[in-house]
């Protein structure tokens, strides 16, 4: 019978009381305590390298860098590593535009380009009047799209009207017209 088993025995007469653990017990409570530590600090460490590897299940009998990447996750890191982020999210705005702006506004109004340093959005309209239309509409759009991509993203929205006709110079031309541009000024 140890000592523990003897203080724990009730005697007659007395309560049973426990005695805290000295001696050989306390240390190796405090070993199994170091222990377990030791080991949660291994997993954490482990965890950290398999984020920072890109975690997920490896091919062989030990992780390395030559291991095979899902492709989602090489487009994310590659973003991520050339700052990438807003410039790919205006792209799937641009490829999304009919359902952010509404079918009639997508019909008529495209989004050309996105300016990074400036945050400026250009989007070419098919006539004056959606032009107008969208300008009118460009505070409402900004807030949409920053709503989407983040704040900040977009600041601006660039409204082009309708490109003027092709000018076209052959024999027919009369020297120095500027083609039909020459009624407007």
């Amino acid at each position: 019978m140890s000592t523990d088993e003897r203080d724990a025995k009730e005697v007659p007469g007395k309560p049973a009381s426990r005695k805290e653990p000295s001696g050989v017990d306390l240390a190796r409570v405090a070993l199994k305590a170091a222990r377990e530590q030791a080991r949660a600090r291994g997993d954490a460490a482990q965890q950290k390298k398999q984020v920072r590897r890109g975690g997920g299940l490896r091919s062989g009998a030990r992780a390395d860098g030559r291991d095979p990447m899902a492709l989602g996750a090489a487009i994310n890191r590659l973003l991520n590593e050339r700052g990438w982020e807003a410039p790919a999210a205006v792209g799937g705005v641009m490829g999304r535009w009919p359902e952010i702006v509404g079918e009639d506004i997508g019909k008529h109004c495209v989004p050309e380009r996105y300016d990074e340093d400036a945050r400026e959005l250009v989007v070419r309209c098919d006539s004056t009047a959606w032009a107008t239309n969208l300008r009118l509409l460009a505070p409402t759009l900004v807030a949409r799209l920053n709503q989407d991509l983040g704040h900040g993203a977009v600041r601006h929205i660039k409204v082009l009207g309708p490109g003027g006709p092709v000018r076209r110079y052959g024999p027919l031309r009369a020297p120095g017209s500027t083609g039909p541009g020459d009624t407007y000024g």
